[in-house]
């Protein structure tokens, strides 16, 4: 089957108005974005080729993050409302997607632990096995991929407070925030410094809202599939212009 890709390219960040990237995020978050318009774009037979495409480019993303240093990543891949509201032939796509491309890529990076935030059980069994599969393969490695699959963000919360009130009874009010972020699911570190979000849209629709309470967000026109290496680092280079000015002010 054919394989839709994003040609790399060297690192060479571009900062806005001249700023290098001096500062960059410890974890950067992602929200994919536009791989239907980009399909029709493209003039391809079936909008879901586009997501075929988004999913091929997740692989490209991982390793340009890894040459950054960027170890911990979380990804918006398909949440609880796609899964209700989208066509049973889309969804059913974008299941099989998941469940033959995604443990594949991280596994075959060496390099990406797994972790899963979202309802599994609202996935064919099939594909939540495969899922767990990976996630139990890739214990261990030093970079931290979190997918939102079957991801609601009032339900994550929730889920969070009653795994802490089932693990520990009563919590105080001053130790509950730092509670609910340890028993939220991903990699050790939570909180989201960088949101990325492609195709235009101005808005992050639900993605991580506690962890990315205090991260900066990024817009990108491009649609997922397009989003290149030097988009990335035009993301980055903004990340490190604000921080920058933020630092400055303080001083």
């Amino acid at each position: 089957m054919r394989r839709f890709t994003v040609a790399p390219r060297p690192f060479r960040a571009r900062a806005p108005r001249g700023v290098p990237p001096t500062v960059l995020p410890r974890h950067v978050g992602v929200i994919m974005d536009g791989n239907r318009r980009w399909a029709r774009a493209a003039g391809l037979a079936s909008p879901s080729l586009g997501h075929r495409a988004g999913a091929d480019h997740l692989e490209d993303l991982l390793g340009w993050l890894r040459r950054r240093g960027i170890d911990h990543v979380s990804v918006y891949v398909l949440s609880a409302d796609n899964i209700r509201k989208r066509s049973s032939s889309e969804v059913d796509y974008l299941f099989d997607l998941i469940r033959t491309g995604v443990p594949a890529k991280v596994e075959r990076s060496r390099w990406w632990q797994l972790h899963i935030a979202g309802d599994l059980s609202l996935l064919p069994d099939e594909c939540r096995v495969a899922l767990e599969d990976a996630m139990a393969a890739t214990t261990g490695r030093p970079g931290h991929l979190t997918l939102a699959i079957g991801y609601d963000p009032k339900h994550d919360v929730a889920s969070a407070i009653r795994t802490v009130l089932r693990r520990n009874g009563p919590v105080t009010p001053d130790d509950l925030p730092a509670a609910i972020t340890a028993a939220l699911p991903g990699g050790p570190v939570k909180d989201i410094d960088l949101i990325i979000r492609t195709s235009g849209e101005r808005r992050i629709s639900g993605f991580f809202p506690w962890q990315s309470q205090r991260a900066e967000i990024h817009f990108s026109d491009k649609m997922w599939p397009a989003f290149g290496e030097r988009d990335l680092d035009a993301a980055l280079a903004d990340y490190s212009e604000r921080k920058t000015v933020i630092s400055a002010r303080h001083r």
